[in-house]
């Protein structure tokens, strides 16, 4: 069995209190790992080493040195694929194909990307009405980010926070998700061998109620980056209200995915699975409201009913696996009591809904894709947020319903739009409130695309420029070049 300890300060060393807990495997119930549980005091330490790297050697490199840093990370991530996918896949229960061709790689592409930007916070220069002073604007580094990542995609939601904070000058002082925390502290192994210096990337595990409170509180954090659930993010900003750090969130989501009577048909079934199934729908922006105009409602949801039953639900080890395992033990009851839920308010379960025999897995947790037809944007399981592979189909009637239906919602992170009519999906995805629309197409991601979440799904922007900008402080200078002294009218 593995032991992934706390790095602070450029050293793997023991929580201070010496506990340690187990990671599980959650598709077969075995101990892959045992992990430091961190507390506060740890939190402590690591943040005034964020600080005195930021203050120091760090802090003092040129944007090109921290570019070749990153980018050298990126090159010692991929040459290590295999090992990492691994042990993603043991530790979340996503498959060994989605790790090895999703999740790796798009940790490794964001590196690379934001090793190639670190000079793009540039500032600009302000014209004014005075002729004998200039005005310009500067972006610096918060000095200290706090970064808090869950579950579902460890390894690229972690580098999704550290990559632009290290871009831009910061320290950073991150907290994975405690149940999936194994390949965030093994990658700073990468950064260490890159030549990061000290102190400039600390990995704190352990509970969120300790380890991440005492990272949003610590006066030494500028800013906190979390992503994670609503209700969580509401705790994150009371917290932040103590030291008025500042927050970037991104939070849950119940997209709508709206399929039109002229969209092409199998896109459109893809489009529709695709969108939910990336991670067995564990994953924020999944679209988990399949609005269908009611012409095609009965066809469209028979094809995708059909395409969900097709799919392999195993052991994601296996290179066949279509869909690995649910996260654990308190996640797969979150799913099932749902799917319950569903039943009881009269949605019809046109497929899934029950749990699989997995051969060699009878200790995981699994739940077949499960699609819910007859359902209205009214239950429950059309509003609220159930992170896992469950499908609620919707009728519509015109583009106005689809709208009305796509925006009831408290939720605005994601939405898809199916139709092959140009002018409407550009109606379309300006009706829609949703910080991210899809046109024909769902689950796409790039390190240059912004991610904004609107509504109760978060604050601020990753992802892009906008994201990049996001860890750095604006500041506006005006310089006097008359000479002369300020006239007084007084």
């Amino acid at each position: 069995m593995r032991e992934f300890k706390l790095f602070i300060d450029g050293e793997y060393c023991d929580a201070a209190s010496g506990e340690t807990y187990e990671s599980i495997n959650p598709a077969n119930g075995e101990v892959i790992a045992s992990i430091a549980k961190g507390g506060a005091e740890d939190v402590a330490r690591a943040c005034e080493a964020a600080q005195a790297a930021f203050d120091g050697e760090w802090g003092a490199m040129t944007s090109a040195e921290r570019g070749s840093i990153l980018a050298r990370a990126a090159e010692i991530l991929t040459e290590r694929l295999d090992e990492f996918a691994e042990l993603e896949t043991l530790d979340v229960g996503k498959t060994i194909t989605d790790s090895v061709n999703i999740d790796v790689p798009a940790a490794v592409s964001y590196l690379q990307w934001y090793a190639e930007v670190t000079d793009a916070a540039v500032g600009e220069t302000i014209p004014i009405p005075n002729a004998g002073q200039v005005d310009f604007s500067l972006y610096q580094p918060y000095g200290v980010i706090g970064a808090i990542a869950p579950w579902n995609f460890p390894l690229f939601l972690g580098m999704l926070k550290i990559g632009p904070a290290l871009a831009t000058g910061n320290s950073v002082i991150m907290k994975p998700a405690s149940i999936t925390s194994t390949t965030t502290s093994l990658v700073c192994e990468c950064f260490a061998e890159a030549g990061l210096p000290a102190g400039a990337l600390n990995v704190v595990t352990g509970p969120g109620s300790v380890v991440g409170e005492a990272i949003v509180t610590d006066p030494h954090v500028g800013k906190v980056f979390f992503t994670g659930s609503t209700e969580v993010g509401r705790r994150v900003i009371e917290l932040s209200a103590q030291n008025i750090t500042n927050t970037s969130m991104e939070l849950g989501g119940k997209s709508p995915n709206i399929i039109f009577a002229d969209a092409d048909f199998e896109q459109a079934v893809a489009g529709a699975v695709f969108g939910l199934l990336l991670n067995n729908g564990q994953n924020c922006i999944a679209a988990t409201r399949l609005l269908v105009e009611r012409p095609i409602y009965d066809d469209l949801c028979a094809a995708v009913a059909d395409k969900l039953s097709s799919l392999v639900v195993g052991d994601p080890m296996d290179e066949a696996t279509q869909l690995g395992s649910i996260v654990s033990q308190e996640q797969f009851d979150k799913v099932m009591r749902y799917i319950e839920i569903g039943k009881e308010e009269g949605a019809t379960v046109a497929c899934g809904g029950k749990v699989p025999e997995v051969p060699g897995c009878e200790k995981g947790w699994f739940i077949e894709p499960t699609l819910f037809t007859d359902a209205t944007n009214e239950m429950r399981v059309a509003r609220e947020e159930i992170f896992g592979p469950v499908l609620v189909a919707i009728p519509f009637e015109d583009e106005e319903d689809a709208v009305r239906l796509a925006n009831d919602t408290p939720y605005g992170l994601g939405s898809g739009v199916f139709t092959t009519n140009a002018d409407r999906a550009q109606r379309m995805v300006r009706a829609i409130q949703s910080g991210t629309v899809y046109v024909n197409t769902y689950n796409q991601v790039y390190p240059q695309s912004p991610f904004p979440g609107w509504k109760q799904s978060g604050t601020g922007v990753e992802r892009g420029m906008h994201g990049l900008l996001e860890n750095v402080r604006y500041k506006n200078v005006i310089m006097d070049i008359s000479g002369e002294p300020i006239p007084w009218f007084g």
